[in-house]
């Protein structure tokens, strides 16, 4: 069936996808009516707080974005089923996280909110609808969507009802979100229906160059994604375990970064060491590749791709290990300040954030940590390492700036590689610290110098 312009697109999911593409699609298409639709009412309460600083997704530009479009083309509800009915196009944007029991536990993405959505959908649509993927899926969860919406198709009864399936995954990396969108490297649809394929890419192509619009089938749309951040990933482990390599041969992770980055058949991007890779995706989709290729029976692909999340663990316990050994080998009662827990700068995103795992290897050791980052809220701390805020020996309290969470600290480690810890003052920072004091710099981003002539030791990843 040919598809109409489209006219009203609903999306299902306000998270740090749905949103922000929204927000997008609405601020660079002003004739069509974006709707973001969502259950949890104090996230949509959020999205639509007069001061834009409380929106519940930090991105740089957003705010900008949400302004100009909000309450015009843009809307955020939890009226779910009238959004759908009034859809032309609804773009599936929840969550699919890891199964936590039941078959494929541990690396089986859990699709119950697809399921869930996507009933929902065959429900409450009205006549032709355009089903979107955006959420991050395993190979062949389209024929799943398809199977439920074909039912709705045929029981619909006298009221006709139509749906064409999409692949649109998203490539987005926090931080640089609204960028990203705004000028992507790519675009890429996966569908079996042109008409349908074109009506999104016409969507999209009011501001992305035709050339930058990839058209796939299904099946190699909904790969791409897991297989991008496989190999994004891979990267990020690979130099991480050069990394430890340079540290006991005297080499300097950096140099050997920028001369196999200088190599074009390589090139320079995520060469970048530091305490392993973090957010929703990475181990994610790592783990679900490595579900479908034993499901497929390719085990030695399995295998191959498990060592990538299991290196990435190892570079985190790694380094809450060096810094027990650095501090005479305890760090029960002592203070250790911690710059960072968002999983990378310019982001309040924490999901699979390195500073997690390295924080609660750091509490089992007994040590008390004072906690900084500029975005990330006391309540995220709390959940994430499962303990609420206290005093004394294996606890945890956040500070308001940088120089008092590392007063009386034995050591200070820096995690994240937010822009203000380049530019500290080391002498300050030193002066408030109990000696002998360690810097560990998780990030090779501080003044190394100026902390050394401060009186610290200092510590840096990679950096023989």
């Amino acid at each position: 069936m040919a598809s109409a312009p489209i006219r009203s697109i609903c999306c299902m999911g306000a998270g740090y996808v749905g949103g922000p593409t929204m927000a997008v699609i609405a601020d660079r298409c002003p004739e069509i009516q974006v709707t973001v639709v969502d259950l949890n009412a104090e996230r949509i309460a959020a999205w639509n707080d007069p001061d834009l600083s409380q929106l519940p997704v930090y991105e740089p530009g957003l705010d900008g974005v949400v302004a100009r479009a909000r309450g015009r083309n843009l809307h955020f509800t939890t009226e779910v089923n009238a959004a759908i009915a009034a859809a032309d196009m609804v773009f599936l944007s929840v969550n699919t996280p890891t199964k936590t029991r039941g078959v494929g536990a541990g690396q089986a993405s859990d699709l119950r909110w697809i399921e869930a959505c996507t009933r929902q959908v065959a429900a409450a649509a009205c006549g032709h609808t355009i089903v979107v993927e955006k959420s991050t899926l395993p190979v062949r969860t389209a024929e799943t969507v398809q199977t439920i919406l074909a039912a709705a198709e045929q029981g619909s009864g006298e009221a006709t009802k139509t749906f064409s399936v999409l692949s649109n995954p998203e490539f987005l990396a926090e931080g640089t979100a609204i960028a990203d969108l705004e000028s992507p490297d790519r675009v890429l649809i996966g569908g079996q229906d042109s008409d349908a394929l074109e009506a999104l890419a016409l969507v999209y192509g009011q501001w992305v160059p035709p050339e930058r619009i990839l058209r796939t089938n299904l099946w190699s749309s909904e790969l791409s994604k897991l297989t991008a951040n496989a190999f994004l990933a891979q990267r990020v482990s690979s130099i991480n375990s050069i990394a430890a390599l340079c540290e006991t041969t005297g080499a300097d992770v950096k140099e050997v970064a920028r001369a196999i980055g200088s190599d074009r058949r390589i090139g320079s991007r995520f060469l970048q060491s530091g305490p392993g890779f973090g957010g929703s995706c990475f181990q994610k989709d790592i783990l679900n590749l490595v579900y479908l290729c034993r499901h497929y029976g390719l085990a030695e692909v399995a295998q191959y791709w498990e060592q990538v999340v299991a290196l990435n663990s190892w570079q985190q316990q790694r380094i809450a290990q060096l810094v027990v050994q650095r501090l005479f080998n305890t760090v029960a009662g002592k203070q250790i300040a911690l710059l960072g827990f968002a999983f990378k700068a310019d982001t309040n995103d924490t999901r699979e954030s390195p500073a997690i795992r390295i924080a609660k290897d750091l509490l089992e050791e007994g040590a008390q940590l004072s906690i900084h980052d500029p975005k990330v809220a006391d309540e995220q701390i709390a959940r994430d390492l499962a303990q609420p805020a206290g005093q004394g020996e294996a606890s945890w309290h956040s500070c308001a700036d940088p120089v008092e969470a590392c007063r009386c600290a034995d050591a200070v480690l820096i995690l994240t590689e937010w822009r203000q810890f380049q530019t500290l003052d080391w002498g300050q920072v030193a002066a408030v610290m109990r000696r002998p004091a360690w810097l560990f710099d998780c990030r090779a981003v501080a003044d190394t110098q100026a902390a050394r002539a401060a009186g610290l030791q200092v510590w840096t990843v990679g950096e023989g």
